[in-house]
């Protein structure tokens, strides 16, 4: 009868059935280096890692690493291989500086302008200078004084951020030129490309300016002194793990005894300004 028949075509197709359709699913220790190869190297697609996955001693179909970076969100190399200037930044941080120029009041009004270069990797900050009259010459010999500094310090840089301000002439940009530093220049009011020194000029201004009346040019300048040793051998900087640029974390206390019975101590910068704290020996 029709109705047996079917019974037995039903039960015949369960007991058939294949226990695991298609192929077996990627073990999921493979992900995590499928997925560091992509993070780490923009450029690549999924047969290239799979490439390097096989020199690593790992089987695997290009399909799979395809599937794999299609599961999280990955998108093909052709659209993720730009570089923004976020990853150039980050990827050149040893080998970068930034400077600008910027400017402050004194108690009667009078403008100064204050030179600065930071160091990308270290935060370090070297204020060269601060005058009445910015002209093309007093940047030119700053660039010559940064110069000295950096060969006497051993620095590696390689590139020298700067923004499009009209005092600085081509006389400036040969300087580091022949020094073997590339000058980049920002684009026409986007600050963001100099950003750390921009941030720096910031943490200036609300730590020391906007809390110190400036007398004069000669004031301006043991101030900024005064703040640059405090921001490179004592300020923390979370780029840093909280360490300071100059200046490496200590090691934490591990023994309970002395962190119940702990003194600290206060030095005044700036006749009170700044503070600096350190542990009583």
């Amino acid at each position: 009868m029709r109705w047996h028949r079917n019974l037995l075509k039903r039960r015949h197709a369960a007991t058939c059935v294949p226990k695991r359709r298609g192929r077996p699913p990627t073990v999921r220790s493979i992900h995590a280096p499928v997925l560091r190869l992509a993070h780490e190297n923009s450029s690549w697609g999924h047969r290239r890692i799979r490439g390097e996955l096989a020199a690593l001693g790992i089987k695997v179909a290009a399909s799979t690493v395809w599937e794999i970076l299609r599961e999280h969100g990955i998108r093909p190399a052709p659209e993720r291989q730009s570089t923004t200037w976020a990853d150039f930044l980050r990827s050149q941080a040893d080998a970068l500086l930034a400077c600008d120029p910027f400017e402050t009041r004194t108690l009667t009004g009078a403008r100064l302008c204050v030179f600065a270069v930071i160091e990308h990797a270290t935060r370090r900050i070297r204020i060269l200078g601060a005058t009445a009259h910015p002209t093309a010459d007093w940047i030119v010999q700053l660039g010559r004084n940064l110069l000295m500094d950096l060969e006497d310090a051993g620095s590696q840089a390689r590139f020298l951020i700067r923004d499009r301000d009209s005092k600085f002439t081509q006389a400036f940009d040969a300087l580091p030129a022949d020094a073997g530093l590339t000058v980049v220049t920002t684009g026409i009011q986007i600050p963001r490309m100099n950003s750390i020194v921009e941030h720096w000029i910031q943490t200036c201004r609300r730590e020391l300016l906007d809390r110190t009346l400036i007398w004069n040019q000669s004031h301006l300048l043991r101030a900024l002194h005064e703040f640059e040793t405090f921001y490179n051998w004592h300020r923390p900087h979370r780029a840093l793990g909280q360490a300071a640029p100059l200046r490496p974390l200590p090691e934490p206390i591990s023994v309970p005894a002395q962190i119940r019975y702990l003194e600290v101590r206060r030095r005044d910068r700036l006749s009170g300004t700044l503070h600096e704290y350190q542990r009583a020996a």
